[in-house]
């Protein structure tokens, strides 16, 4: 216990020393090497990671597409999705977006050479799984940028609810489970976790939601009914995203994914649900205004 107490004091330390930097590009690098090891623990789990060529493509990719991310202006999803607005910066943002797939692409040929030439040792689950990763892994985690970027004066705040939508409700479905928890969730995929666990959860997230919107930006009551329902969708995706991850695991026989965090086990198993948050909570901040 004193072991996962003092490693999760690191990583919040370290956490907090990326988000004083948050204006600088040590918010892009961080991002880019926590990519980097969660990628290298999905490649282990799969037993992916002795393959030279697999592996630096894979984490080319991953390591690239939040440098890109950061060079993004003004809103990339708006721009994306052709809603018409004036945005000087279009042309720049078009060059990026075919930067990226240009990279992935590369990366993806590599991979598919790799794996002609040792065809008879790499099963076609792995390659698959790998290009899954590649893709999903470093855009996910690369909307940490965009929220940041997303707002200029409330940037930080909104990574910050953005990464407790999944860390909240984790802490209270751990405390609603361990006091009211009776009924098991998903005993197959993850044992410890029960019904009123992860009812617990989405109620303490989208309370301290409602309240931290309500504080940044005034009270109001149909902020507090849209801040609250972002927290209550953002712990259930976190909740599928915490339970998907899990069950890789156990369909591999793995424990936990790493050990980079002592008590805790690696990065992957720390932001599977953050993997699956972050997009979540970017596309609902595009689409409906919470602050």
């Amino acid at each position: 216990m004193l072991t996962r107490i003092i490693s999760g004091v690191v990583g919040v330390l370290i956490l907090a020393v990326v988000l004083y930097f948050h204006n600088t590009m040590v918010l892009p690098i961080a991002v880019a090497v926590i990519i980097a090891v969660m990628l290298y623990e999905l490649l282990r789990a799969v037993k992916m990671h002795k393959c030279v060529p697999v592996l630096i493509a894979t984490e080319i990719c991953g390591i690239v597409t939040p440098l890109l991310s950061a060079s993004l202006k003004d809103d990339p999803i708006r721009y994306i999705t052709g809603i018409q607005y004036s945005n000087p910066f279009a042309h720049d943002n078009e060059i990026i977006h075919i930067m990226q797939f240009v990279v992935t692409l590369l990366c993806a040929f590599v991979i598919f050479v790799t794996w002609l030439k040792k065809h008879k040792k790499i099963r076609y689950e792995q390659i698959f799984f790998t290009l899954a990763v590649m893709v999903l892994v470093p855009h996910a985690m690369s909307t940490m940028i965009l929220i940041h970027n997303y707002d200029s004066v409330d940037g930080l705040f909104l990574l910050i609810m953005a990464l407790c939508g999944a860390w909240i409700a984790d802490t209270g479905a751990y405390f609603s489970g361990v006091a009211l928890g009776k009924h098991k969730l998903c005993p197959e995929i993850s044992p410890k976790k029960t019904i009123e666990g992860f009812i617990g959860g989405i109620l303490t997230t989208g309370i301290v939601y409602a309240v931290a919107f309500c504080v940044r930006g005034g009270f109001n009551v149909q902020n507090v009914v849209i801040a609250f329902i972002l927290g209550v969708v953002c712990a259930v995706i976190g909740t599928v995203g915490d339970l998907s991850a899990s069950m890789v695991k156990r369909q591999i026989g793995f424990k936990d994914y790493g050990n980079i965090m002592p008590g805790h086990g690696g990065l992957m198993d720390r932001f599977d649900s953050v993997l699956f948050v972050l997009p979540t909570f970017y596309a609902f901040i595009v689409i409906i205004s919470v602050i």
